[in-house]
């Protein structure tokens, strides 16, 4: 009898791909890499750079770069824009610009951790919202995802502590959760006439002329600088905070999460997503020398093991029982089929 393991079959532990060339590998590195945005925008933002900015910067070269697989993906179908112009000025708009603005502005005057723990409760805004819409209570595990979360918040902003929180960047957070939040709901219908690598450069076009716009209108300030900056222990030009922003935090990012989600699915794939959270702590703790105090990171746990108990009873909806709300699908079941950018 031959041996139960034989080297040369091909499904042979050799033949098996990578951890890295996986699903779950390409999720955590574009979990790993969307994380690095709030470092790379903080060094910027601390040399003069005014969060408008930014942002405009980032996302006029992602959109550059990304236009060309774009149109490849199209390959000549450009009806394909034209029957789906309203989602993607709105994801452009909300899930991009704004989005993009308001958590760089909260960065600004919040370590990048609580800035982004802000963002994430976009899930629990989802439910309450969906509960005052609808007048049905949502059901035990997502009730207790939100007043863990709820409880988190509590704690991240830490009000009683030593280290004062600023309001207007909590105000900031939150705003950017509003937006995101409100992404989902437009994105919540699964799109199949769309390649997901065309919704993310047509947002990000759309959301660098917003930017550029509202900028010249003197909507909010657009201030530049050439001076060098600091990150970790290295000192360098301000091209290279802003060159990784681009090419790593948004493009590779947005590249590498389209991969995941169409390897894992989009439910496995925004479960993965919620690791940016940590990834972003370590980074800004690594690049940045900031960390939360240890009442944040409790906080912290409470908010990201909130929002996993939400997404766990989006996917344990018991059979033939009614959604939440009378939407046609569910706003978290596709949250990663294309992330905004955080």
């Amino acid at each position: 009898m031959p041996a139960a393991t034989n080297h040369t079959h091909p499904q042979g532990p050799f033949r098996r791909p990578g951890f890295l060339a996986s699903g779950l590998g390409i999720a955590l590195f574009s979990s790993a890499v969307f994380g690095l945005s709030g470092s790379f925008a903080k060094v910027l933002l601390e040399t003069g750079w005014s969060p408008g900015a930014a942002v405009t910067a980032r996302l006029t070269g992602a959109a550059l770069i990304l236009a060309l697989p774009a149109v490849a993906a199209l390959k000549g179908r450009w009806h394909q824009l034209r029957d789906n112009w309203l989602t993607i000025g709105l994801f452009g708009l909300i899930g991009v610009a704004a989005c993009q603005l308001f958590y760089f502005n909260a960065v600004a005057r919040l370590s990048v951790g609580v800035a982004l723990l802000l963002e994430y409760l976009a899930p629990v805004i989802i439910v309450l919202w969906l509960w005052a819409a609808s007048r049905r209570r949502p059901r035990a595990l997502t009730s207790g995802g939100t007043l863990l979360s709820l409880a988190g918040l509590v704690l991240v902003l830490d009000l009683t502590g030593a280290v004062k929180v600023d309001l207007a960047g909590v105000l900031w957070g939150m705003a950017a959760a509003v937006c995101l939040a409100i992404y989902f709901f437009i994105t919540a219908k699964e799109n199949d006439t769309l390649p997901p690598i065309v919704l993310a450069s047509g947002g990000l076009l759309v959301g660098a002329a917003v930017m550029w716009l509202a900028g010249a209108a003197g909507v909010f300030p657009m201030a530049f600088s050439t001076a060098d900056t600091r990150l970790g222990p290295w000192t360098m030009p301000w091209w290279g905070p802003l060159a990784g922003l681009v090419v790593l935090a948004t493009v590779l990012a947005y590249t590498s999460g389209i991969m995941a989600a169409r390897a894992l699915g989009s439910k496995v794939a925004s479960f993965v997503s919620l690791t940016e959270v940590l990834f972003a702590v370590v980074w800004a703790w690594l690049l940045l020398g900031e960390l939360p105090g240890a009442v944040q990171l409790l906080g912290g746990t409470l908010i990201v093991g909130g929002v996993i108990l939400v997404r766990l009873d989006e996917l344990r909806a018991p059979a033939g029982e009614a959604p939440l709300a009378p939407v046609p699908a569910s706003p978290l079941k596709h949250a990663n089929d294309v992330e905004p950018v955080p």
